[in-house]
């Protein structure tokens, strides 16, 4: 066990530098991209701050915004309200402010981690006084003025840092591993658009432009209709004919613009019929198609029946199907001819008339098989990050508790690699 008597249990306001409330109001947002980010409470999740969709405003708004303080990269944000208790820790320094409903712990360095404040906000402990002073009819909420009142039970400040650096080599790993999949997701798109928008193919300098209904296209090449190469599978099925502790991916799990699924609840937590996918076999959820959430399975399970699971008619055409429905172009086909004012939906029978262009083997199989490697290397590298955020979140409450004696634990980053 841990030297105990060293760990002292203080108030949260007493070892931060400052404990900041966001404006109470809607920020006034514009629809173009500015340096200026407002994150919002979906921004913030496990540990993280995931800035890939931000609302953005001008500089007189970000200004008015941050008059009591800037977040800076390593403050702590903590959600208040809808949902309760999240928490993730700033890593960069762009240019945010706070939406609604969120608050920003920074702190004293002389006293506390900021990487431990993040680590314990995460612990049942801190989790059990958050939810204790959440209150609502309807939506569960935690007042301002206890946001300061919190209380961490906290080591000397050497021991923070070996606590914090131990759970932070897990955190880097995941997020390496994580920008390595955005990497292979650029490159499977930068191939597309230099075969399929560009004509830069290998041999393109000796082939011949022709006519087509889509104008010029390199002889040799066909044009078809989705249909032609892909269909939709609808295998219906009730949640309680199967294991509860079956994959289920609801679209919420469906990240935006990102083909990759990391996450997935079960089958046990959901209740109406639902759809049974197939590992490799593509997502494409149809309400509100511009929400972008297109995705290749990386395990077999059920699904909304709210997505579109498709599957290429033909091995040899899973990577153009793959990279034509998660396209901009296609997400906006699918926007523009859904159906309903509130809810908009995409139909898969309106879906299959757009139009693709079809290379000439061996082109085929040499642009398959290089976008299926991708999609390979991206599900092994989801498998190893659900491994270390098992394991992660196995030690943290060891680790946050002082169970764990870290004097006489010897990790390494290569061990957690490993």
């Amino acid at each position: 066990m841990n030297k105990k008597n060293s760990w002292q249990r203080v108030c949260i306001k007493h070892v931060c530098e400052s404990i900041i409330d966001c404006v109470n109001k809607t920020a006034p947002t514009v629809d173009y991209p500015t340096p200026y980010k407002m994150i919002r409470t979906t921004n913030v999740k496990d540990g993280w701050i995931n800035l890939s969709v931000v609302k953005y405003v001008t500089e007189e708004v970000y200004k008015k915004w941050t008059r009591r303080a800037k977040p800076e990269k390593g403050d702590v944000i903590l959600t208040r309200e809808a949902p309760l208790g999240e928490v993730g820790m700033l890593r960069v320094n762009d240019t945010i402010f706070l939406g609604q409903r969120l608050i920003q712990y920074r702190a004293n360095p002389k006293k506390l981690d900021n990487r431990f404040l993040l680590y314990a906000f995460q612990s049942n402990d801190l989790q059990g006084q958050i939810k204790s002073f959440g209150s609502g009819a309807t939506v569960e909420h935690m007042r301002v003025p206890d946001c300061e009142k919190l209380t961490l039970l906290t080591p000397p400040l050497p021991t923070q840092k070996k606590i914090a650096g131990i759970l932070s080599a897990y955190d880097d790993l995941i997020e390496n591993n994580t920008r390595r999949i955005k990497i292979l997701e650029e490159m499977a798109q930068t191939l597309y658009h230099e075969w399929f928008v560009k004509f830069r193919f290998p041999g393109h300098e000796h082939t011949k432009m022709v006519d087509s209904e889509l104008g010029l296209i390199p002889e040799g090449w066909e044009v078809k209709k989705l249909g032609n190469i892909a269909q939709e599978i609808r295998r219906s099925i009730q949640p309680d004919a199967i294991d509860p502790q079956t994959p289920y991916l609801g679209l919420e799990h469906l990240p935006r613009k990102s083909i990759a699924l990391f996450e997935w609840g079960n089958a046990g937590q959901v209740q109406s019929t639902k759809l049974i996918f197939k590992k490799g076999e593509i997502l494409f959820g149809k309400i509100r198609p511009y929400f972008h959430k297109v995705g290749v399975a990386p395990i077999n399970g059920i699904c909304s029946s709210d997505t579109i699971v498709i599957q290429a008619k033909d091995y040899k055409y899973f990577s153009i199907t793959l990279c034509c429905v998660s396209s901009e172009d296609f997400v906006n086909y699918a926007t523009q001819t859904s159906q309903g004012t509130k809810m908009p939906r995409a139909n898969w029978d309106v879906l299959i008339k757009y139009q693709i262009m079809i290379l000439p083997s061996p082109l085929l199989e040499q642009f398959n098989e290089f976008i299926q490697n991708i999609v390979n290397k991206i599900h092994n590298l989801i498998f190893k990050n659900r491994n270390l955020r098992q394991t992660r979140d196995l030690l943290l409450p060891k680790l946050i508790s002082g169970e764990i004696d870290v004097e006489q634990l010897e990790i390494t980053t290569e061990d957690i690699a490993a």
